[in-house]
């Protein structure tokens, strides 16, 4: 299966999806990663799910990509009096750690972490910064505030700190049970939430070890101070915008987004474009026009993947929301703009050979108007560089190893091909311009450019171009 397009679609499953049934309905309408939150799945779920995609990725005989979404620390208020209190702006309000229920001039906050890292002058925003408080004073278990906007509080609403950089881990105990579960089971990708210091990826990184690639999802203003250090250190990482929006004014969000999506292409590392992408398709079968230019603008931006949520996981229409995603990304990159959009983005390659190679192969490509660039590769490295450099043609991965094909499901542009190792360099030529025949990327007669590293097999040693005519005996190197 061809996809008529390079930005990738990442679905997440949850009960409207979650059956092998959904799963294949919602991969041929365009998805190909399947995200696993976490927060709504225990570990029999999480191993139900993820047979379940296993199933129909050999069903479709095309490598499907899993990314397990790891919940992160929770900060929220205790119970509320009544179940709820109106506050009111401009008075008094103290949080506190007594366990007796709150009322309009205080409530439980259970996290002694918070009192100790809070100053005055700093803001606290509770239930998704819908209620916005300015701490005026503390103690060792009190922090008294001033409610800048008020409104009605009920129980276990979530607390933000945008100002406050907490001694908080961004795993917790059950962020380390899980991840020990998903990378037993075998997912492609793990995201890490509350990321606020490169620290917090590169314990997630001892953990896994190599067997899963780490998403850094940037949510946290903190975060942003740290940007090239969390870059550097994760695979990967998420425009989360949703937290972002609450923790930064709304209006600093798309800067944010073009910023955060033009830093990871700079880096050649993948960058995901998520939250309410499509929200009002969760109740409604079409989206709104606005909804539709947020998911054109991520494409136009060179993201190489945008999510789905709620609109996959949990609303009425998740087969139509990929769908939809998936005709808008096919129509931005028709549109007689979008080559140059794109292009003028493309970052220098680096002093290495690997990246020189890579930026010729763009360029050779682009001269003979090839049918495809064809990359073999066993860690994925070469086909990260190829995607980098967003040629205007078609890439195929070929690669021996699943877990590298299953990762670069997610990357921008890549159709990735199980296949053994080339045998020599002969091999390597035909194999490459057979496979870009029969997966219908290439006509006999056609050019293709072919990448690799010598000798064959060796990890992140790409140093060979090839220019191969399709069916027949490549033409030298």
């Amino acid at each position: 299966m061809i996809r008529r397009r390079n930005v990738k679609i990442v679905a997440t499953l949850g009960p409207a999806s979650d059956t092998p049934e959904m799963i294949r309905k919602l991969f041929d309408a365009g998805a190909d990663v399947f995200r696993l939150n976490m927060s709504h799945l225990d570990h029999k779920n999480l191993k139900r799910v993820h047979a379940a995609v296993r199933q129909v990725e050999e069903e479709c005989g095309r490598p499907i990509g899993i990314l397990a979404d790891l919940q992160g620390p929770k900060l929220r208020i205790g119970e509320m009096k009544d179940g709820a209190a109106t506050l009111e702006t401009g008075k008094r309000f103290r949080l506190d750690m007594g366990k007796k229920a709150g009322d309009q001039t205080r409530a439980p906050l259970p996290h002694p972490a918070i009192f100790d890292a809070v100053t005055a002058g700093q803001m606290l925003l509770l239930d998704d910064g819908k209620i916005r408080l300015l701490v005026k004073g503390k103690g060792h278990d009190y922090i008294d505030t001033e409610i800048v906007t008020g409104g009605r509080l009920s129980n276990r609403k979530g607390v933000s700190l945008p100002d406050t950089v907490l001694p908080l881990a961004a795993l917790t105990e059950k962020d380390r049970s899980d991840l020990d579960m998903a990378l037993e089971l075998g997912v492609d990708w793990v995201a890490l939430s509350f990321v606020q210091r490169p620290e917090d990826v590169a314990e997630a990184r001892k953990i896994a070890r190599g067997r899963a690639a780490v998403m850094a999802k940037i949510e946290k203003p903190q975060a942003l101070k740290h940007l090239e250090e969390i870059i550097e250190i994760s695979d990967a990482i998420m425009v989360a915008r949703g937290d972002l929006g609450v923790e930064l004014p709304l209006e600093q969000v798309p800067g944010w987004q073009k910023r955060l999506t033009r830093a990871a292409r700079r880096s050649g590392k993948p960058v995901v474009v998520a939250t309410q992408m499509l929200e009002s398709m969760i109740s409604a079968p079409t989206p709104t026009r606005a909804e539709v230019s947020d998911v054109a603008t991520a494409v136009f931006e060179g993201a190489d993947a945008i999510m789905l949520s709620a609109e996959s996981a949990a609303g009425q229409f998740p087969v139509e929301a990929v769908a939809m995603m998936d005709r808008v990304a096919q129509s931005v990159e028709g549109d007689p703009t979008y080559p140059g959009i794109i292009y003028a983005q493309r970052a220098e390659p680096e002093a290495t050979g690997a990246d020189a190679i890579s930026a010729a192969a763009h360029s050779v490509a682009d001269t003979l108007k090839a049918a495809a660039i064809v990359c073999w590769t066993n860690s994925g490295s070469t086909g990260l560089r190829a995607a980098r450099e967003r040629p205007h043609v078609p890439i195929i991965v070929l690669t021996p190893v699943p877990a590298t094909a299953r990762r670069l499901a997610l990357v921008w542009g890549l159709h990735c091909v199980l296949t053994e190792d080339a045998k020599d360099l002969d091999d390597l030529s035909d194999r490459a311009g057979r496979i870009a025949f029969s997966e219908g990327f290439a006509q006999p007669g056609q050019r293709i450019v072919v990448t690799a590293g010598v000798p064959l097999g060796t990890p992140g040693a790409t140093n060979m171009l090839r220019v191969s005519f399709v069916g027949r005996r490549e033409q030298g190197e």
